[in-house]
């Protein structure tokens, strides 16, 4: 399947924006906002898309090609995307390439924040990362950091026709809330 892909550019633009979409809707899940913590801001759901594809990323570069040529794509797709977000939001052209510069040079330093923790499988270093960048320095983040590495394990296990078929196999953010604390009297 993939090899007759990459032969037609209009479907390997399909397959790349279906892959685009299902990291958008797995990091616009709800559960991420009301039982991880991540605040439902505009820069809380930008840090979600960057963690998520982030993740798959990880994955795309680790399997054979043309499995890299679908992860520049993918990244071009999602830096597209925030182009027209910005001008959506009213961001005027000259505003646009300052403020694009800015979201690459977060995009990739996360990247490389959450890749050494991830590699590295130091929890104390993705908590603290995933902290500082998804949660603003406030909070715990604990449970994010059990869906990441859970994520991560899922990803792990799937092939380029998995991933641009049915997606990548992100698991339900509700599993990993903290149970919630307080006094039932």
């Amino acid at each position: 399947m993939i090899a007759a892909l990459f032969r037609r550019d209009g479907a390997r633009r399909r397959a790349v924006e279906g892959l685009h979409a299902a990291i958008s809707l797995a990091a616009r899940r709800p559960g991420l906002y009301t039982g991880l913590a991540v605040p439902d801001t505009v820069e809380g759901r930008f840090e979600a898309l960057c963690l998520h594809v982030i993740l798959v990323l990880r994955r795309l570069n680790r399997l054979p090609a043309p499995a890299a040529d679908v992860a520049q794509d993918l990244v071009n797709a999602v830096f597209t995307q925030l182009d027209a977000a910005l001008r959506e939001l009213g961001v005027g052209d000259m505003g646009v390439g300052k403020r694009m510069k800015k979201l690459g040079a977060a995009f990739y330093g996360r990247a490389t924040g959450y890749d050494a923790a991830l590699d590295a499988r130091d929890d104390a270093a993705l908590r603290a990362v995933l902290a500082r960048n998804v949660l603003g320095g406030e909070g715990d983040a604990a449970g994010l950091a059990a869906y990441v590495l859970a994520a991560d394990a899922a990803l792990a296990g799937a092939d380029l026709d998995g991933l641009l078929g049915a997606g990548p196999p992100f698991p339900e953010p509700d599993a990993f809330a903290p149970a919630p604390t307080g006094d039932r009297t």
